[in-house]
């Protein structure tokens, strides 16, 4: 269950960062201040989403003593597009982040498309991160042995596959898209309904100056990553629904047989946006293996 439900006492500050690239990343902090400083937990989202932290976790990120920090993607809210950023690209805008924070260790967690951006960070990051948490996360385009589209959405198939055939014809898809309530399950209807309705707050800003953002995520899902999800050696936790229509929860089993140190939890009435009610249990889970 969602751990309490939202907290408006939890401040965030938003900053900019530049890197040396010139590129700049919108940040979001929730500080150190009454954290433990070894429970730093950097959030990756979804897409297409904006970057800030989930607050209906929050309320459990206090009681665990745990600090939030996350940012926009490339091409998302105020950071900088990056059209030809791969997956792989995450860890080195999350180690900069870090370093500019004066942050050591530190923990990830992504839900949806920011799961495989959270496994890189584990993956390219070893002396860093401590452990991951995937939730509702995809694995690798044409992994070996995963029927991938099986049991997805239509509409997600259609998006994706567009995205496979090129960055003109993701372009086109995305300007002609409509949301589809079927690639989503009864349960997520009634998360986003109560409880993740804060989803609205970080859908819509991610999408108001159009779809590049959305784009740009779906070229990196089917293009080559730049890591292999095996080398994540740090704990890494696998949360998925069963119901899930938007990514299917074969790719959660193919992702935790695949981190030599995974576990999975699979919720089987759960879908894509409803297994987050198990949220607060994976900030346990992190604080556990962390």
């Amino acid at each position: 269950m969602v751990d309490g439900g939202r907290s408006d006492s939890v401040d965030v500050t938003e900053t900019d960062l530049r890197l040396s690239d010139g590129r700049q990343l919108h940040l979001y902090d929730t500080g150190a201040e009454g954290a433990d400083p070894r429970r730093t937990v950097f959030w990756h989202h979804g897409t297409p989403n904006i970057g800030a932290p989930p607050v209906p976790l929050f309320p459990a990120a206090s009681r665990l003593g745990i600090r939030w920090v996350s940012y926009d993607r490339p091409g998302y809210g105020g950071s900088t597009p990056a059209p030809d950023r791969d997956v792989a690209s995450a860890a080195a805008d999350t180690l900069a982040v870090a370093d500019a924070l004066g942050i050591g260790d530190f923990a990830v967690m992504g839900h949806s498309g920011g799961g495989p951006h959270a496994l890189a960070c584990g993956a390219l990051l070893p002396d860093r991160v401590r452990c991951v948490v995937s939730a509702s996360g995809l694995a690798p385009y044409g992994a070996a042995g995963l029927d991938w589209f099986a049991g997805m959405s239509e509409s997600g198939i259609a998006s994706l596959r567009a995205a496979a055939a090129g960055r003109a014809a993701a372009e086109a898809h995305a300007a002609a898209d409509e949301y589809d309530p079927e690639m989503f399950a009864p349960a997520d209807h009634e998360a986003l309904a109560t409880g993740w309705s804060w989803f609205d707050e970080v859908v819509g800003p991610a999408v108001a100056s159009g779809p590049a953002g959305l784009v740009d995520d779906g070229l990196a899902y089917v293009a080559p990553w730049g890591f292999d999800p095996g080398q994540v050696a740090a704990p890494v936790l696998v949360l998925h629904g069963g119901a899930d229509r938007s990514v299917p929860s074969s790719h959660a089993q193919w992702l935790a047989d695949r981190c030599p140190a995974g576990e999975l939890w699979l919720e089987p009435a759960d879908g894509h946006i409803s297994v987050l009610n198990s949220g607060a249990a994976a900030l346990e889970w992190l604080v556990e293996h962390c």
